[in-house]
């Protein structure tokens, strides 16, 4: 830039020079040859430059994390670096050009601030280095591999509330309010009986050597099966409240992995669409929430029809231990009716089954409309209360086959199916 603008410069003056001699001309030529040689021979090699990121491993959706570059002179001439790193858009990095003066054999330590919006790998390669020279006629430029990456993991906007039920009593403690009124599947111990117990938990053994009434109590059962079927298909794709209903499944799943795993029962995952795309095995380690999580970030929306078929099949034949499976989908009638319903005995028959959906409140306020100013807001209306007579209806099927069914609204999925499992794992119908 500076080398045009002297060369403007120069063009300028000798456009006013009176005459027309050309020996001017020659002489501001020449000039302006030997100052570019000299600027160029006096430039540091951007080869002579180089750049390392600092980055973790992976970071989650909504998120921050730090990158940072090193950028080290190793020339023995100092010189102004700038640095440019070819980051992915939906990144959201604060900056992606970083420049200073640096001395020879200086070392640079610059920041910036990644809030990645999308899940997904993302590869972080080129780096363009520019150096500008000491009288800032030229500038050199190389782009070299700076291999790097970052996972970006699926958004867990429900982790503060999960963690939040994981600290009440119940759960730390084991559901012990639910031992105390005799509830659970596990024996525990036997204790005295009390005026809000259950006659049909007395021990009448124990109440006759003891001379009082002796109950038997109760403990939820540990190490049971929860197998989470996410349905990664067509009706999946939609958007609700700004974010695609595969997300907000995935928000569910990693609230029940985090609470289950917390109660020491064993969480598992299968993702599927026309086809089974993983099957993570259920266990009840501390790492099981990275491991799901892990399984999902990749996951991108097959615009085909699900094959619940396949995936229940499946999912039966490698866990046959009776379990909870929890099917993440949506409840378009259509899709319930011709897919969903004719495929769900398979696991119906053996396993307690919830199927989990996420419900459009765009379409509940449409259908609550009370006045119209065009006819196409009638329309709309009308449109609206069809969708949600069918979701109801295809609700009802699905429970008249013996599955419950939760249809929450955005934000409050992943809450009330965690809600659900605690309550039915309280109740012993695991």
């Amino acid at each position: 830039m500076w080398f045009a603008a002297l060369a403007a410069a120069t063009g300028l003056l000798l456009f006013a020079w009176p005459g027309s001699s050309w020996w001017a001309l020659w002489v501001v030529e020449l000039v302006l040859l030997v100052v570019l040689i000299v600027d160029t021979l006096a430039c540091v090699s951007p080869q002579r430059i180089d750049v390392q990121r600092e980055l973790v491993e992976s970071v989650t959706v909504g998120e921050q994390a730090t990158l940072t570059w090193l950028i080290d002179n190793r020339s023995s001439r100092p010189g102004r670096v700038t640095i440019t790193d070819a980051l992915w858009p939906s990144l959201q990095a604060d900056r992606r050009r970083v420049g200073a003066y640096l001395k020879s054999g200086a070392r640079l330590r610059s920041r910036t601030m990644l809030r990645p919006t999308r899940r997904g790998r993302f590869p972080l390669n080129d780096v363009t280095v520019r150096v500008e020279g000491p009288l800032r006629m030229i500038s050199r430029q190389a782009t070299r591999d700076v291999p790097g990456g970052l996972r970006v993991m699926p958004a867990y906007p429900s982790r503060e509330e999960v963690q939040r039920r994981m600290r009440m009593p119940r759960v730390v403690e084991g559901l012990r309010s639910i031992r105390t009124r005799g509830g659970g599947t596990e024996f525990d111990q036997l204790r005295d009986f009390r005026p809000d117990d259950e006659f049909r938990r007395i021990d009448w053994a124990a109440t006759v050597r003891l001379q009082r009434p002796i109950v038997k109590q109760y403990r939820a059962e540990r190490n049971q099966n929860i197998v989470l079927l996410l349905d990664n298909g067509r009706v999946m794709a939609g958007v609700v409240g700004g974010v695609p209903r595969v997300e907000h499944a995935m928000d569910a799943v990693l609230g029940v992995v985090q609470i289950a795993t917390k109660l020491g029962d064993r969480a598992g995952l299968v993702t599927f669409d026309r086809q089974v795309r993983s099957i993570l095995v259920p266990t009840n380690g501390k790492s099981q929430l990275g491991r799901a999580a892990e399984a999902m970030y990749m996951l991108e929306p097959d615009y085909s029809e699900s094959a619940y078929q396949v995936a229940f099949s499946a999912a039966t034949a490698r866990f046959r231990r009776r379990s909870m499976f929890i099917v993440l989908t949506d409840l378009v009638e259509s899709a319930v009716e011709q897919a969903l319903l004719p495929a769900i005995p398979i696991i119906t028959r053996r396993h307690l089954v919830v199927v989990a959906a996420v419900q459009d409140p765009a379409v509940k306020e449409w259908a609550d409309g009370a006045t119209h100013e065009w006819a196409s807001e009638a329309y709309r209306q009308a449109a609206a209360v069809n969708i949600l007579q069918q979701r109801a209806r295809a609700t009802a099927r699905l429970r008249a086959a013996g599955a419950v069914v939760i249809d929450a609204a955005p934000g409050r999925l992943a809450i009330e199916l965690v809600d659900t499992y605690l309550a039915l794992k309280a109740s012993g119908r695991l």
